[in-house]
């Protein structure tokens, strides 16, 4: 599974998450924050979606965009 979205796809499908999901994205990244510490993001795409019912489309999205944010309040750019 590719956690690569285009850019467009990528910012529709964060858009729709608290729709979709019924959870704001602080709600997902507390619970990737909270889940296992997998090394790859790919292995937390498949655990949110398995743990929680989602798509691997918008696991993967959230991922996506929760390591975005981490990288950003590390300092990465």
């Amino acid at each position: 599974m590719s956690l690569n979205h285009s850019p467009e796809t990528q910012t529709k499908l964060i858009a729709r998450v608290p729709t979709i999901t019924g959870r704001e994205l602080p709600e997902w990244f507390q619970a990737i924050d909270n889940g296992p510490a997998f090394l790859r993001c790919d292995e937390r795409a498949n655990w949110l979606a398995d743990e929680h019912g989602l798509t691997h489309g918008y696991a993967a999205a959230i991922v996506h965009e929760h390591e975005r944010h981490r990288r950003n309040r590390m300092g990465f750019i």
